[in-house]
């Protein structure tokens, strides 16, 4: 990637050749006037299930992400009996089960869990730290006036996704259809999709989403098996300061 000169922080001229939603959502986010963001570490409450007719679990998620390597580690704690970690790593995932923090249920790896999980790391990026996607090899592609498309290269596959933002910038969905949902038939190509639910807030000087609903559009009709209220949520992001501003790709 070519580079502009160190400069402290994001500027108006580093993003000024991206598509209009895009700059508008950046703006929006309060990326401007900012060192990037390298990654960040967030805690998070929400509710999950397996199934179309379970009720919803309480969840906590403990989860670091890092544009330096391309890593996403994840713990999910479902009620009080699973714990879920999912660590991606260079592109490269294994998502390994536990009951009773103990005994090891499940150990998953392969092609399709990490399509999942580079489309996972990029909708964090997108909602969490949007200048993470200034320091990620992603490519920019115009839509429409209300939205844009993401494409992320990592481990030798990429994944796409489409952002859907309002007249502010603020995003309304994140879809894609690079994900695999876990059907009766085994791991099956879906589009997935985060919903931002209740618009979005200001949290130390960072806009959020206020709630995040996770939905797999199923032939059978659309499964919500995550939802997350971002309102009692930490998240710290590393910055870095007086890095080098890459110029973002764009395609067509």
């Amino acid at each position: 990637m070519q580079s502009t000169a160190t400069q402290p922080a994001v500027t108006a001229a580093d993003i000024a050749h991206l598509p209009s939603p895009a700059q508008r959502y950046l703006e929006f986010t309060g990326v401007l006037d900012r060192p990037l963001d390298v990654g960040f570490e967030a805690h998070l409450n929400g509710w999950r299930r397996q199934r179309p007719d379970q009720h919803w679990t309480p969840c906590r998620t403990h989860q670091r992400s890092s544009a330096e390597d391309l890593s996403r580690v994840v713990e999910n704690k479902v009620g009080r009996l699973v714990q879920t970690t999912d660590v991606l790593r260079g592109g490269h995932v294994e998502r390994r089960s536990t009951a009773l923090r103990v005994f090891t249920v499940a150990r998953e790896s392969g092609p399709e869990h990490e399509a999942n999980e580079l489309v996972a790391f990029l909708c964090d990026a997108v909602l969490l730290a949007p200048s993470m996607l200034l320091s990620l090899d992603v490519l920019w592609k115009p839509v429409s006036d209300e939205a844009f498309d993401l494409v992320l290269a990592g481990g030798g596959r990429s994944v796409r996704a489409r952002v859907v933002v309002d007249e502010r910038g603020a995003v309304r969905e994140f879809t894609s259809n690079d994900r695999c949902a876990e059907l009766p038939e085994g791991l099956v190509r879906t589009r997935w999709s985060a919903a931002v639910d209740d618009g979005w807030f200001l949290d130390s000087d960072r806009m959020r989403p206020r709630r995040v609903l996770s939905v797999w559009h199923l032939p059978t009709g659309e499964f919500a098996h995550a939802h997350y209220d971002l309102t009692r949520c930490e998240v710290v992001c590393a910055t870095g300061e007086g890095r080098r501003i890459p110029r973002p790709r764009v395609g067509d």
